[in-house]
């Protein structure tokens, strides 16, 4: 997996690798998940996580969930609003660092489901889009 990581103004491509495929310690409902390459350069300060293929699902929702646990910095999206793929929908911050999370293919958003503030962890359903 290859994350790009902004570390006193100078970003950085790093490729993580897993070591060990612990079933035990994913979090429910995640699945296997390979994100797409990323964009360069970054529009955003920090990391930046998005993923490719189609919307993972909740109860029926596609929904967006946390790929860290963070604090809510920043939301950018609001009800209503169409993104596109590598859109910016939040911010989190995690260890210091501010880690953008983007959309991953073009939908509406149906709801958000955290305000700046809110801590979240790995996995929390964050947005739902129709």
């Amino acid at each position: 997996m290859k994350l790009q990581v902004t570390v006193e103004g100078k970003t950085y491509e790093v490729e993580v690798e897993i070591l060990e495929e612990d079933e035990g310690a994913r979090p429910p409902g995640l699945g296997s998940y390979e994100p797409a390459a990323l964009p360069a350069p970054i529009a955003s300060p920090g990391s930046q996580f998005s993923g490719g293929g189609s919307w993972p699902e909740a109860n029926g929702a596609k929904v967006c969930r946390s790929p860290i646990t963070g604090l809510v910095i920043r939301v950018n999206v609001e009800p209503g609003q169409a993104v596109q793929a590598n859109d910016l929908l939040l911010v989190l911050e995690a260890m210091k660092m501010e880690n953008s999370v983007t959309a991953r293919a073009t939908a509406t958003v149906k709801s958000v489901c955290v305000v700046p503030g809110d801590s979240v962890k790995v996995g929390q359903v964050v947005i739902e889009f129709d």
